[in-house]
């Protein structure tokens, strides 16, 4: 029987809307303009309030003192105090959910990268102009984020707004692979991880512990937009034992490397010549989530059927679950992050919900079971 591979938008933890009131929200950007545009697309969603605004990081951190709003909305470069000054001092003083506003430019990328680190849940780039026809869409994004992120952010104090430091280089007891991490190449040929929101921190939790000799390839989808993913990989790269890099079209799968889906493309798993490799595709206008964890974790059980590993972690929707469906179809495994470890916990909660994970744990603890393979 045929499975829909369309992903589904809707969060399974999310909140009915009707029964919350307002997420109040404050916006941060030096540019009067931008502050009015983005006020004006918030105060038009009835499920938010902009409680206020700011034009620096340091006027930032001050009204969230002030005003106590559910989510930041944080531009990175400003005067006086950069955005991501202003997203470490708000999680000392007053943990917010901040959601970065970012240019699609390379340094923009990488401030974005630096910016999750020190705290922020999400980011998304900035919308363009009126004219753009993207423009409507951004807003629409941008309105479904804040949306989400401030209903969390009652329910609990998100993982991610009281991040511990990232290690500067990979710590010498992941410098080489112990006896036990043989099981897991034994019985897979693959592990993938599909993550979205939350997901940058998840993934460096998980891949940080482990040795630059792991057994087999991973692949890596996370919900990115295109120009983002480079400078993410990049980062993943120092600081991981393993090596990591944005996937190219026909890259090979190798053990000891993790391939990143590049950002508003699709990464197939397909069998090459010299063995597994990735293929990269354009998006068509159906595919909601660019890369698409269903789409990835559909391929690589055609081509491994009965020996993927595929790691579901924290996100907002049900991209992952019709591909887990697949995955479990043909014997594979699937494990999916638990609740309390979750920044959102949609994408989980769908495989979870749909009786496909085989183990459900604590973020910390995914990485460690990889190296025991179970």
């Amino acid at each position: 029987m045929p499975v829909n591979l369309s992903s589904s938008t809707t969060d399974p933890s999310a909140p009915e809307q009707g029964r919350r009131p307002p997420v109040r929200v404050l916006v941060v950007d030096d540019s009067a303009f931008f502050r009015r545009r983005l006020t004006e697309a918030l105060a038009a969603d009835p499920a938010i309030q902009v409680v206020g605004s700011a034009r620096d990081g340091r006027e930032a951190v001050a009204r969230v003192t002030e005003l106590r709003p559910d989510v930041v909305t944080m531009d990175v470069e400003m005067p006086v105090m950069d955005g991501i000054t202003a997203v470490r001092q708000i999680m000392t003083t007053v943990p917010t959910a901040v959601l970065m506003i970012s240019a699609a430019t390379q340094e923009g990328a990488r401030a974005t990268v630096e910016a999750l680190e020190a705290g922020a849940l999400d980011f998304i780039p900035k919308p363009g102009d009126l004219g753009d026809p993207r423009f409507a869409d951004a807003v629409r994004r941008l309105r479904e984020r804040v949306r989400l992120l401030g209903w969390r952010s009652r329910a609990r104090l998100p993982p991610a707004a009281s991040p511990r430091p990232l290690p500067a280089q990979v710590p010498a007891s992941v410098a080489a692979r112990g006896p036990a991490s043989e099981a897991l190449a034994q019985r897979f040929r693959l592990v993938v991880l599909g993550t979205s929101t939350g997901g940058p921190v998840a993934l460096q939790r998980v891949l940080t512990t482990l040795p630059g000799d792991f057994p087999v390839p991973l692949m890596l989808v996370q919900h990115m937009p295109a120009g983002f993913t480079r400078a993410f990989a990049a980062r993943l790269d120092q600081l991981c034992a393993i090596r990591v890099q944005e996937a190219e079209d026909g890259s090979l799968l190798r053990p000891g490397q993790a391939l990143l889906a590049p950002g508003g493309l699709q990464a197939l798993v397909q069998r090459g010549r010299s063995g597994a490799v990735v293929r990269i595709r354009e998006s068509t206008p159906d595919q909601h989530y660019r890369p698409s964890v269903d789409l990835a974790f559909a391929t690589a059980a055609e081509t491994f059927p009965g020996q993927v590993l595929a790691v579901v972690l924290t996100g907002m929707g049900a991209d992952g679950r019709e591909g887990a469906r697949l995955l479990k179809s043909t014997g594979s495994t699937v494990w999916a992050q638990d609740e309390a470890s979750c920044v959102v916990y949609g994408m989980p909660a769908a495989v979870e919900q749909a009786g496909l994970a085989d183990r459900v744990l604590p973020l910390e603890e995914i990485g460690a079971r990889l190296l025991h393979g179970q």
